[in-house]
């Protein structure tokens, strides 16, 4: 008997995957849809960043305001080769 069911099966697969694979999809949905949390954190719009970006653009334009900008990390961040590092 399994081997006519195997038989069946494998001649029909394209049509018993796609209700399958549906039904698979629309149940993972649900439970998506149950177990998840739905809150979307606040993102200010497009217009408030410009604004702020523009306000910042003000600051900046006073020399005396503008910290100096110093890189004061090593240029090669944390992966310096040990042979590198001095006295060490």
């Amino acid at each position: 008997m399994w081997p006519l069911i195997m038989q069946f099966l494998r001649s029909n697969a394209a049509y018993i995957t796609l209700p399958v694979a549906t039904l698979v999809g629309v149940i993972g949905y649900n439970i998506e849809g149950l177990l998840s949390d739905k809150y979307t954190p606040y993102s200010p719009s497009i217009q408030e960043k410009r604004a702020e970006r523009i306000t910042e653009d003000e600051k900046l334009k006073v020399a005396a305001d503008v910290e100096k900008l110093v890189y004061k990390e090593n240029v090669l961040g944390r992966n310096l080769s040990p042979s590198l590092e001095n006295g060490k």
